[in-house]
């Protein structure tokens, strides 16, 4: 068989057979879009432990622009989305920039979700997440891949993430949420650790004040307080010859 020719049109053999690439006939695999997505987090890092959300650009993630999302922590183990792709907003059938994350779940995968959440921020590390949508009516099943990669915002913090979420299969009926099947942690550096995710982490810190827990009152040790004398008004005796004083002894003769 004989190369190609220099002469030859791009995606042409020199037979005149036309030369097809799946890529470009059909949808792009879930593996694709993380890969691609995990690599432009890596370039942006350029030595850094974490990149910067100021450095994330549009263009640098065209391929996996309609599944990505950039979110923002709103407190331990929350957060809400500040960009969204196209395939988020067709899951849920509505806008959902300024929603939580934790909307894409069902409520029993939203704990466990946190507290991988929380240590994505607080590592930080990377987190992926393997999903299930079953199906129901009007609702084929899906599987889907999460993938979340920490940012750091303008003040330097890790309170920002860029992920995806992408889906196979028809959407069906929005909205549509998904059950977590399993989660894969992974180090920021080779050989780095694990901070494994624990439900104190993603619980809000007890603050002082009003939020204070009340105090037990044990009545074994309450004793009675002293009682006030009541106070009387001025024009009441007092003192028994005060009170006898009040008195007027009548007899006959006076009546008249």
């Amino acid at each position: 068989m004989s190369e190609p020719g220099e002469d030859d049109a791009p995606g042409q053999q020199p037979d005149g057979a036309q030369l097809l690439r799946l890529t470009d006939y059909g949808g792009i695999g879930m593996a694709r879009i993380l890969t691609d997505l995990r690599d432009y987090w890596q370039s942006l890092r350029r030595g850094r432990a974490v990149p910067a959300r100021a450095d994330v650009e549009p263009h640098g993630i065209s391929r996996a622009l309609d599944y990505a999302f950039v979110l923002e922590r709103i407190a331990p183990g929350a957060a809400r989305f500040r960009l969204a792709g196209r395939h988020l907003i067709d899951l849920m059938g509505m806008e959902v920039r300024g929603m939580p994350i934790c909307t894409m779940l069902n409520p029993s995968s939203r704990g466990r979700f946190s507290d991988v959440l929380e240590t994505v921020f607080r590592a930080p590390q990377i987190a992926e997440f393997r999903l299930r949508a079953q199906a129901d009516y009007a609702r084929p099943e899906l599987v889907g891949r999460m993938l979340v990669l920490p940012l750091r915002s303008d003040l330097g913090d890790v309170t920002r993430a860029l992920g995806c979420l992408i889906s196979e299969g028809d959407p069906g009926a929005a909205p549509r949420r998904f059950d977590i099947v399993g989660e894969d942690l992974q180090p920021l550096f080779d050989g780095g650790g694990i901070m494994a995710p624990s439900a104190t982490l993603s619980r809000p810190p007890a603050t002082a004040g009003f939020a204070e827990e009340p105090g037990r009152f044990d009545f074994r040790h309450a004793t009675r307080a002293p009682r006030k004398p009541v106070p009387q008004p001025r024009d009441i005796p007092q003192t028994p010859a005060e009170r006898r004083a009040m008195f007027r002894l009548i007899d006959g003769k006076d009546e008249t």
